[in-house]
């Protein structure tokens, strides 16, 4: 047990990765995990959902071919497609690492990321989570922060013209922020919000899963913060490519708006954005 006990201490990150018939991209993004270079004590946890693309055994075999790290690798399949939040979930429990980042399939990660993630938690004792700079394939530096949405800045944008308020952006310069809520491509969990926040809310199939756990660490006092020295390449939409059909996106948006917002709030919600959207369009036609 005092063994066991030690093993768990060794290790300082857990890195969660939900796959999803990306079998390319998840392998790309465990050996950028491996090669980001830092000196941590580190373990991959793939959480596969179901996939029939031959996930499983490219990264079985990527396993066997570097003994050194694929011990490093833990491989959970699930045999159907759980969504993002259990997925992520049961990566979670199986962890032994004391800081937690949930990292996109579709992902690379840039040299030292990890290391600069980790160190600047440690360093903030409000720390609820830290997320790095999301990179476009092309070098240019992608949105990935929000506010949080709500009623009053829902009528702001869509009925008093206020620019942005809701929409999703990036920080400008290169010192770190404290941002209300970021999508969940590569977030690192601090310890503390594990233990006061706990799991992402498995309602959530996909979509406002990052806006829920990010509004609910904030009511635990602590902080999400954004750290543009930390980068994260990301094929954005990649990973969820296959999750759900495009034409019935609608199928999981409504119903997690509604968990989000509450079912009134939802309807309100809809209704300010789409008649702000109707009086623009009429007097765009006026004009």
């Amino acid at each position: 047990m005092k063994r066991f006990l030690q093993n768990l201490k060794m290790i300082d990150i857990s890195i969660i990765i939900v796959s999803f018939n990306t079998k390319n991209l998840t392998v790309q993004c465990i050996k950028s995990v491996f090669k980001e270079g830092s000196k941590l004590e580190k373990e991959i946890i793939v959480v596969d959902n179901g996939s029939v693309d031959d996930s499983v055994k490219e990264i079985e075999k990527l396993k066997i071919k570097n003994r050194k790290l694929g011990s490093k690798i833990k491989i959970i399949v699930n045999s159907e497609n759980l969504g993002f939040s259990k997925a992520n979930n049961i990566g979670i429990k199986e962890a032994k690492g004391k800081y937690i980042l949930l990292l996109n399939s579709d992902t690379v990660v840039k040299k030292g990321s990890i290391e600069a993630l980790l160190e600047f938690a440690r360093k903030k004792k409000d720390a609820g989570a830290v997320v790095p700079k999301l990179i476009n394939p092309d070098g240019t530096t992608q949105a990935s922060v929000f506010r949080l949405p709500n009623i009053k800045r829902a009528i702001e944008q869509y009925w008093l013209g206020k620019e942005k308020l809701l929409d999703k952006y990036y920080p400008e310069g290169n010192t770190p922020s404290i941002v209300e809520s970021a999508v969940m491509a590569a977030f690192l969990i601090t310890p503390k919000t594990l233990k006061m926040v706990g799991l992402l809310d498995e309602r959530y199939f996909i979509y406002f899963e990052d806006l829920d756990y990010s509004r609910r660490i904030q009511e635990k006092g602590l902080k999400i913060y954004y750290l543009p020295s930390a980068e994260v390449i990301h094929y954005h939409g990649a990973s969820g490519k296959n999750l759900i059909d495009e034409r019935n996106q609608w199928r999981r948006l409504i119903p997690s708006s509604k968990i989000y917002h509450g079912t009134l709030r939802h309807y309100l919600f809809n209704f300010i954005l789409w008649s702000g959207q109707k009086w623009r369009n009429f007097f765009k036609n006026q004009n």
